[in-house]
């Protein structure tokens, strides 16, 4: 599939009005070559003056220095994304989480089954957490936070656990919302690979590709 070819989102008006920004230049980048792009690009691109801080704190939420490694909370927000049946993120996540953890077999496990994969209890425990904040808020208590203790999780790394599930719970809802589709399994691995290793910042992405050619 060619770039082109690409369904178009719900908000055509939004999509063919990229403003001048680094996700203006990622969609460009994308559609010169021919290769599918992510069409949450579009949603940043549309107003960058705003959107620019959104990128600044997604890339803090998930590659600060934290107790919880990068590749978890990639997990974490492919986890939330399937609790929302949001395609985009889900795909879009698993794939960096299992470019970060090194196994595509273990996020496809924890997805499908998180009882049966074989992760480690105490991470099992905050996608626990994150399920029940995705899908049961209201009837979270004090509780909920002393059993992520007890499995050894200090304050910080609950901080953000529910940082990253906030976070996401938002992408799902912009995203799903706007008609943001899905691309191939090749591409959401290829862009899963930049972005684990560009990070969130566009103006890293796009020297990650000018670099590396991918």
């Amino acid at each position: 599939m060619k770039a082109t070819e690409q369904i178009p989102t719900w908000l055509p008006g939004v999509e063919a009005n990229p403003q001048p920004s680094p996700y203006a230049d990622l969609i460009r980048m994308a559609q010169s070559s021919g290769r599918e792009h992510w069409q949450i690009w579009n949603l940043f691109a549309f107003r960058p003056e705003v959107t620019a801080h959104l990128a600044s704190f997604t890339e803090g939420v998930m590659r600060s220095p934290a107790p919880i490694s990068a590749g978890l909370r990639e997990l974490i927000a492919a986890y939330t994304s399937w609790t929302n049946e949001c395609h985009f993120c889900w795909r879009s996540h698993a794939a960096v989480a299992a470019e970060m953890l090194g196994s595509e077999d273990l996020v496809h496990s924890v997805l499908v089954d998180l009882e049966a994969s074989p992760l480690p209890e105490a991470e099992k425990a905050l996608l626990r957490f994150a399920r029940s904040m995705t899908k049961d808020l209201p009837q979270m208590t004090e509780q909920d936070i002393a059993e992520l203790r007890i499995c050894g999780w200090n304050d910080e790394a609950i901080y953000y656990t529910i940082m990253v599930v906030a976070l996401f719970n938002f992408y799902n809802r912009w995203v799903t919302a706007s008609g943001v589709h899905s691309v191939s399994d090749e591409a959401h691995r290829l862009h899963g690979k930049r972005l684990a290793l560009s990070g969130y910042e566009p103006k890293n992405r796009i020297a990650g590709i000018q670099t590396s050619g991918m």
